[in-house]
């Protein structure tokens, strides 16, 4: 199992109540957001953003939609690879034809 390290976030103790939720939640959603930042960025997989949100990996992809990120990270050029490779087809290197 991975080592996990740990790091203290300060805010008003205010916010949670603010924003009408409790302190647990408020501070699930920030370890979420957090994940899901770096995972939109394409610095940390799904996998390990998951880890860091604390949620199974499959239940990270689902709250990523209600959030409006999307699920699947891919560039053009990985989707056009994707695609061929259903199709059966060979995707053309780059800068090759």
């Amino acid at each position: 199992m991975a080592q996990i390290a740990q790091m203290t976030l300060e805010y008003p103790v205010e916010l949670p109540l603010l924003l009408k939720t409790s302190r647990a939640e408020f501070e699930a959603e920030v370890r979420f957001l957090a994940a899901a930042k770096l995972y939109e960025l394409g610095r940390i997989s799904s996998g390990k953003a998951a880890q860091m949100a604390e949620l199974p990996r499959v239940e990270f992809l689902i709250k990523l939609g209600q959030y409006g990120i999307p699920a699947v990270n891919l560039s053009g050029d990985e989707i056009q690879a994707e695609i061929d490779t259903a199709l059966g087809r060979e995707t053309a290197v780059r800068g090759q034809p």
